[in-house]
């Protein structure tokens, strides 16, 4: 008898469509969920239904339709197709099959398990396409998987990739998308990651020690900082750098996409392009390894916002560095990840 595996990759989510009643549902469950805003349930629920959705989607509308593509849709939806596409054509089919869904909206993680369950597939491994762990995103689809496969009858072997910051494959394939560029064009380098709440990187530190007590707990992986998302971005840029053999000098590590007022990840994205401008730099080259899948981060924070906030203090250029999307390297990468 062949016992066949489930693979299924998982992203964040996008909107069905970029109309304000659909962004504000995405945007909704999003926020909704306790490991994006780590608040008491009703607490949570008056601040993101109550204040920022109404707030803010009529404009996140506005901005994914910049970046929705006429004929394909939500770029983060059709990248993650084509790379499920291309893992599925690899794999043997005779033992794996190949999906993908989303943690918020469609395909939703209910129904692609429900396929999977259908098909009494043996074992799921379920790989969310998060490099760097982090609880919000990592761990809220870890949880939700558990929660729908709880409550099977028959609970297959489940096999998480908890994260992948330092496999030497997806470091290879993103230092081959930098490879496409002449870093003697650009003045200065950047690597920006999506930021999170500082309490939360401080809440996941369990000897209450070590996380943000100094500017240097996260320069090296260490057995306390294992696990924790500023330390694995700084991993990741160090091991992309020493592939694409840049001096230190020539990069910096930020974070971009802060929401409120309270203290996010450090240095800010949205602080260090306008001293890089200010200090002479004109042309900016920005990696983007939090995000394996170019999106809205990327085709539109990074694009057109820094790019405005880098030309209003004396700035010329910014050029992102393509995701890794469906590229053949990422594809291999994937593929030796779910089969380990």
């Amino acid at each position: 008898m062949i016992k066949k595996t489930g693979i299924l990759l998982v992203n964040l989510g996008t909107p069905d469509s970029p109309s304000n009643s659909d962004v504000f549902k995405y945007l909704n469950e999003f926020l909704t969920d306790g490991r994006v805003i780590d608040y008491p349930w009703l607490a949570r629920q008056l601040l993101v239904r109550g204040i920022i959705v109404p707030a803010r989607y009529r404009n996140s509308a506005k901005t994914y339709r910049e970046i929705w593509d006429k004929d394909r849709g939500s770029p983060l939806l059709f990248h993650t197709q084509d790379l499920t596409d291309k893992v599925r054509a690899t794999l043997d089919p005779q033992k794996y099959v190949v999906a993908f869904a989303m943690r918020y909206q469609n395909p939703s993680l209910e129904s692609e398990l429900e396929k999977f369950r259908l098909q009494q597939v043996d074992k799921i491994v379920v790989l969310p396409l998060f490099p760097q762990y982090s609880s919000a995103c990592n761990g809220s689809v870890i949880q939700k998987v558990q929660e729908i496969t709880s409550k099977w009858l028959t609970i297959p072997d489940l096999k998480f990739i908890h994260h992948f910051y330092d496999n030497d494959l997806f470091i290879e394939a993103f230092a081959a998308q930098g490879r496409k560029y002449n870093f003697d064009d650009y003045d200065h380098i950047l690597f920006s990651y999506h930021g999170l709440p500082a309490r939360h990187l401080k809440n996941g530190d369990v000897t209450g020690k070590h996380c943000l007590q100094n500017k240097d707990c996260c320069a090296t992986i260490t057995e306390i900082n294992q696990h924790c998302y500023r330390a694995q971005c700084f991993a990741t840029t160090q091991l992309i750098a020493e592939k694409l053999g840049l001096p230190k000098e020539k990069f910096t590590v930020t974070f971009q996409s802060r929401l409120g007022k309270e203290v996010w990840l450090e240095p800010y994205t949205v602080e260090v392009i306008p001293q890089l401008a200010k200090a002479g730099k004109k042309k900016l080259l920005v990696f983007s390894p939090a995000f394996v899948a170019d999106c809205l981060e990327t085709l539109y924070e990074i694009r057109e916002e820094y790019l405005e906030l880098f030309e209003e203090h004396g700035g010329e250029s910014i050029t992102l560095v393509e995701s890794l999307n469906s590229e053949d390297k990422w594809v291999e990468a994937v593929c030796e990840l779910v089969t380990a």
